[in-house]
């Protein structure tokens, strides 16, 4: 009885920490989007640069900024940008469109990966924080 008690305690225990791992943390995403800064720009003044600027991500269509030349993969790719889409695109941008111009390995840490999309989402379409 005593170790079926322990077992449960410790199954418990261990789902609890999970999800507080998989936590999202914005300002931890922040910092992970420096990785991004080279080619994107986000918040109330952001500027199409090498890529388009960020704001309003969740629910966009992907290739729909003004004024960005988007890869003809990315204008066809029939995504709407949401936290699943963002998500898998993220980890690996050639694998979830194929023939993007966007050079980038990826990010593959997934607790990197949902502060990142913390971060992102948190901007609405005109750069101001949600």
């Amino acid at each position: 009885m005593k170790k079926l008690i322990l077992s449960t305690v410790i199954v418990l225990a261990s789902s609890a920490i999970v999800p507080a791992a998989l936590a999202q943390d914005a300002a931890a995403g922040k910092s992970s989007f420096n990785k991004c800064l080279a080619c994107h720009a986000i918040g109330e003044d952001a500027k199409n640069k090498v890529g388009p600027e960020l704001n309003g991500l969740d629910g966009r269509k992907a290739g729909t900024v003004p004024d960005y030349n988007y890869s003809e993969a990315n204008k066809n790719s029939g995504i709407t940008w949401n936290e699943a889409n963002f998500k898998e695109y993220i980890k690996d941008p050639k694998a979830k469109v194929p023939g993007t111009k966007m050079f980038f390995a990826g990010i593959k840490n997934e607790k990197e990966v949902n502060d990142l999309w913390a971060f992102i989402s948190g901007y609405d379409k005109d750069g101001k924080t949600k």
